[in-house]
């Protein structure tokens, strides 16, 4: 963050602890603060419908899980399902300190995780919807870098191609280029491979994480809003084993996530009951929505 940034999260940290009534700013306050800065103020206002709901904890399950197994993208912070400024719902990434240069596994592994919400919801319900449209763009955007501008294709080679101000798709028609048509074509086709690739491996990772994906949706529709620690939790557990043994793919949330709820305190038995036999708890299967 920029000291302007720092500036106004402070400033927002001591308007939340006035609307709190509290003396003093706590890390909460902070937390809260740095939440509405990078994600948006929540809409309260915002109602979704169940089934609409449960897409969204899918979505963003799919990204959260693609975020802690792929060794390259930045550690989970935080998943939330509460609708933030123009977002239905927010998987939030911390990086560990500033970098300023980014190799391509760094940046096949951004791509893959943006895929990760599109690709869940067609694996769970077999079609796609709306809400991949920002990912789509941005993923669009940073592939077609890697091809014109970074040299990150083995088609197109050591070469740039187009400036800022020159024709590409969505650019200004009036303005000159200084390649050919089938140069053009070829970075079409290879922004597309590079898309396409990343789909396929977020595709490979959510089907054989897919019981670390049902756990974290479960999660998100009673919690609303997880961190990072505990989405790992979820995922480990869901594989039978820790997918990064040093644990060092989560940053912790400092309060903003639900906590789970304590499990009962077993009552005592008198010595003349006679002791239950255990029951089995049921298999959860995730609800049958209508064809859409």
């Amino acid at each position: 963050m920029s000291g302007a940034d720092l500036a106004n999260l402070v400033n927002e940290a001591a308007l939340h602890a006035v609307r709190r009534n509290s003396p003093t700013v706590s890390m909460e306050d902070f937390e809260t603060a740095r939440d509405r800065v990078m994600m948006g103020q929540e809409r309260d206002t915002m109602v979704l419908k169940d089934d609409e709901r449960e897409r969204v904890a899918y979505h963003e399950s799919g990204h959260a899980l693609l975020a802690y197994v792929l060794d390259k993208t930045d550690p989970l912070h935080k998943i939330t399902i509460i609708p933030r400024g123009m977002a239905l719902g927010v998987t939030m990434t911390l990086p560990e300190e500033d970098r300023h240069i980014m190799g391509r596994p760094e940046l096949e592994d951004s791509l893959c995780m943006r895929m990760g919400g599109r690709v869940a919801e067609l694996l769970v319900y077999g079609d796609l919807s709306t809400g991949a449209a920002d990912d789509l763009q941005r993923n669009t955007e940073l592939a077609r870098r890697m091809v014109r501008e970074w040299g990150m294709s083995k088609e197109i080679g050591p070469m740039a191609w187009g400036s800022n101000n020159q024709v590409f798709l969505g650019e200004d028609l009036m303005h000159t280029r200084d390649y050919s048509d089938h140069t053009s074509q070829v970075i079409d086709d290879e922004v597309e491979r590079i898309l396409r690739e990343q789909e396929s491996r977020a595709i490979e990772v959510l089907t054989l994480h897919r019981r670390g994906l049902e756990a974290l949706t479960r999660a998100l529709l009673e919690r609303e809003t997880i961190d990072g620690a505990e989405a790992a939790r979820l995922i480990d557990e869901a594989n039978g084993e820790p997918v990064h043994p040093a644990g060092t793919k989560t940053v912790s949330s400092l309060s903003g996530s639900t906590p789970a709820p304590e499990p009962a305190e077993p009552q005592p038995v008198a010595a003349t009951s006679p002791v239950p036999a255990p029951v089995p708890a049921p298999s959860w299967q995730p609800p049958t929505l209508p064809a859409v």
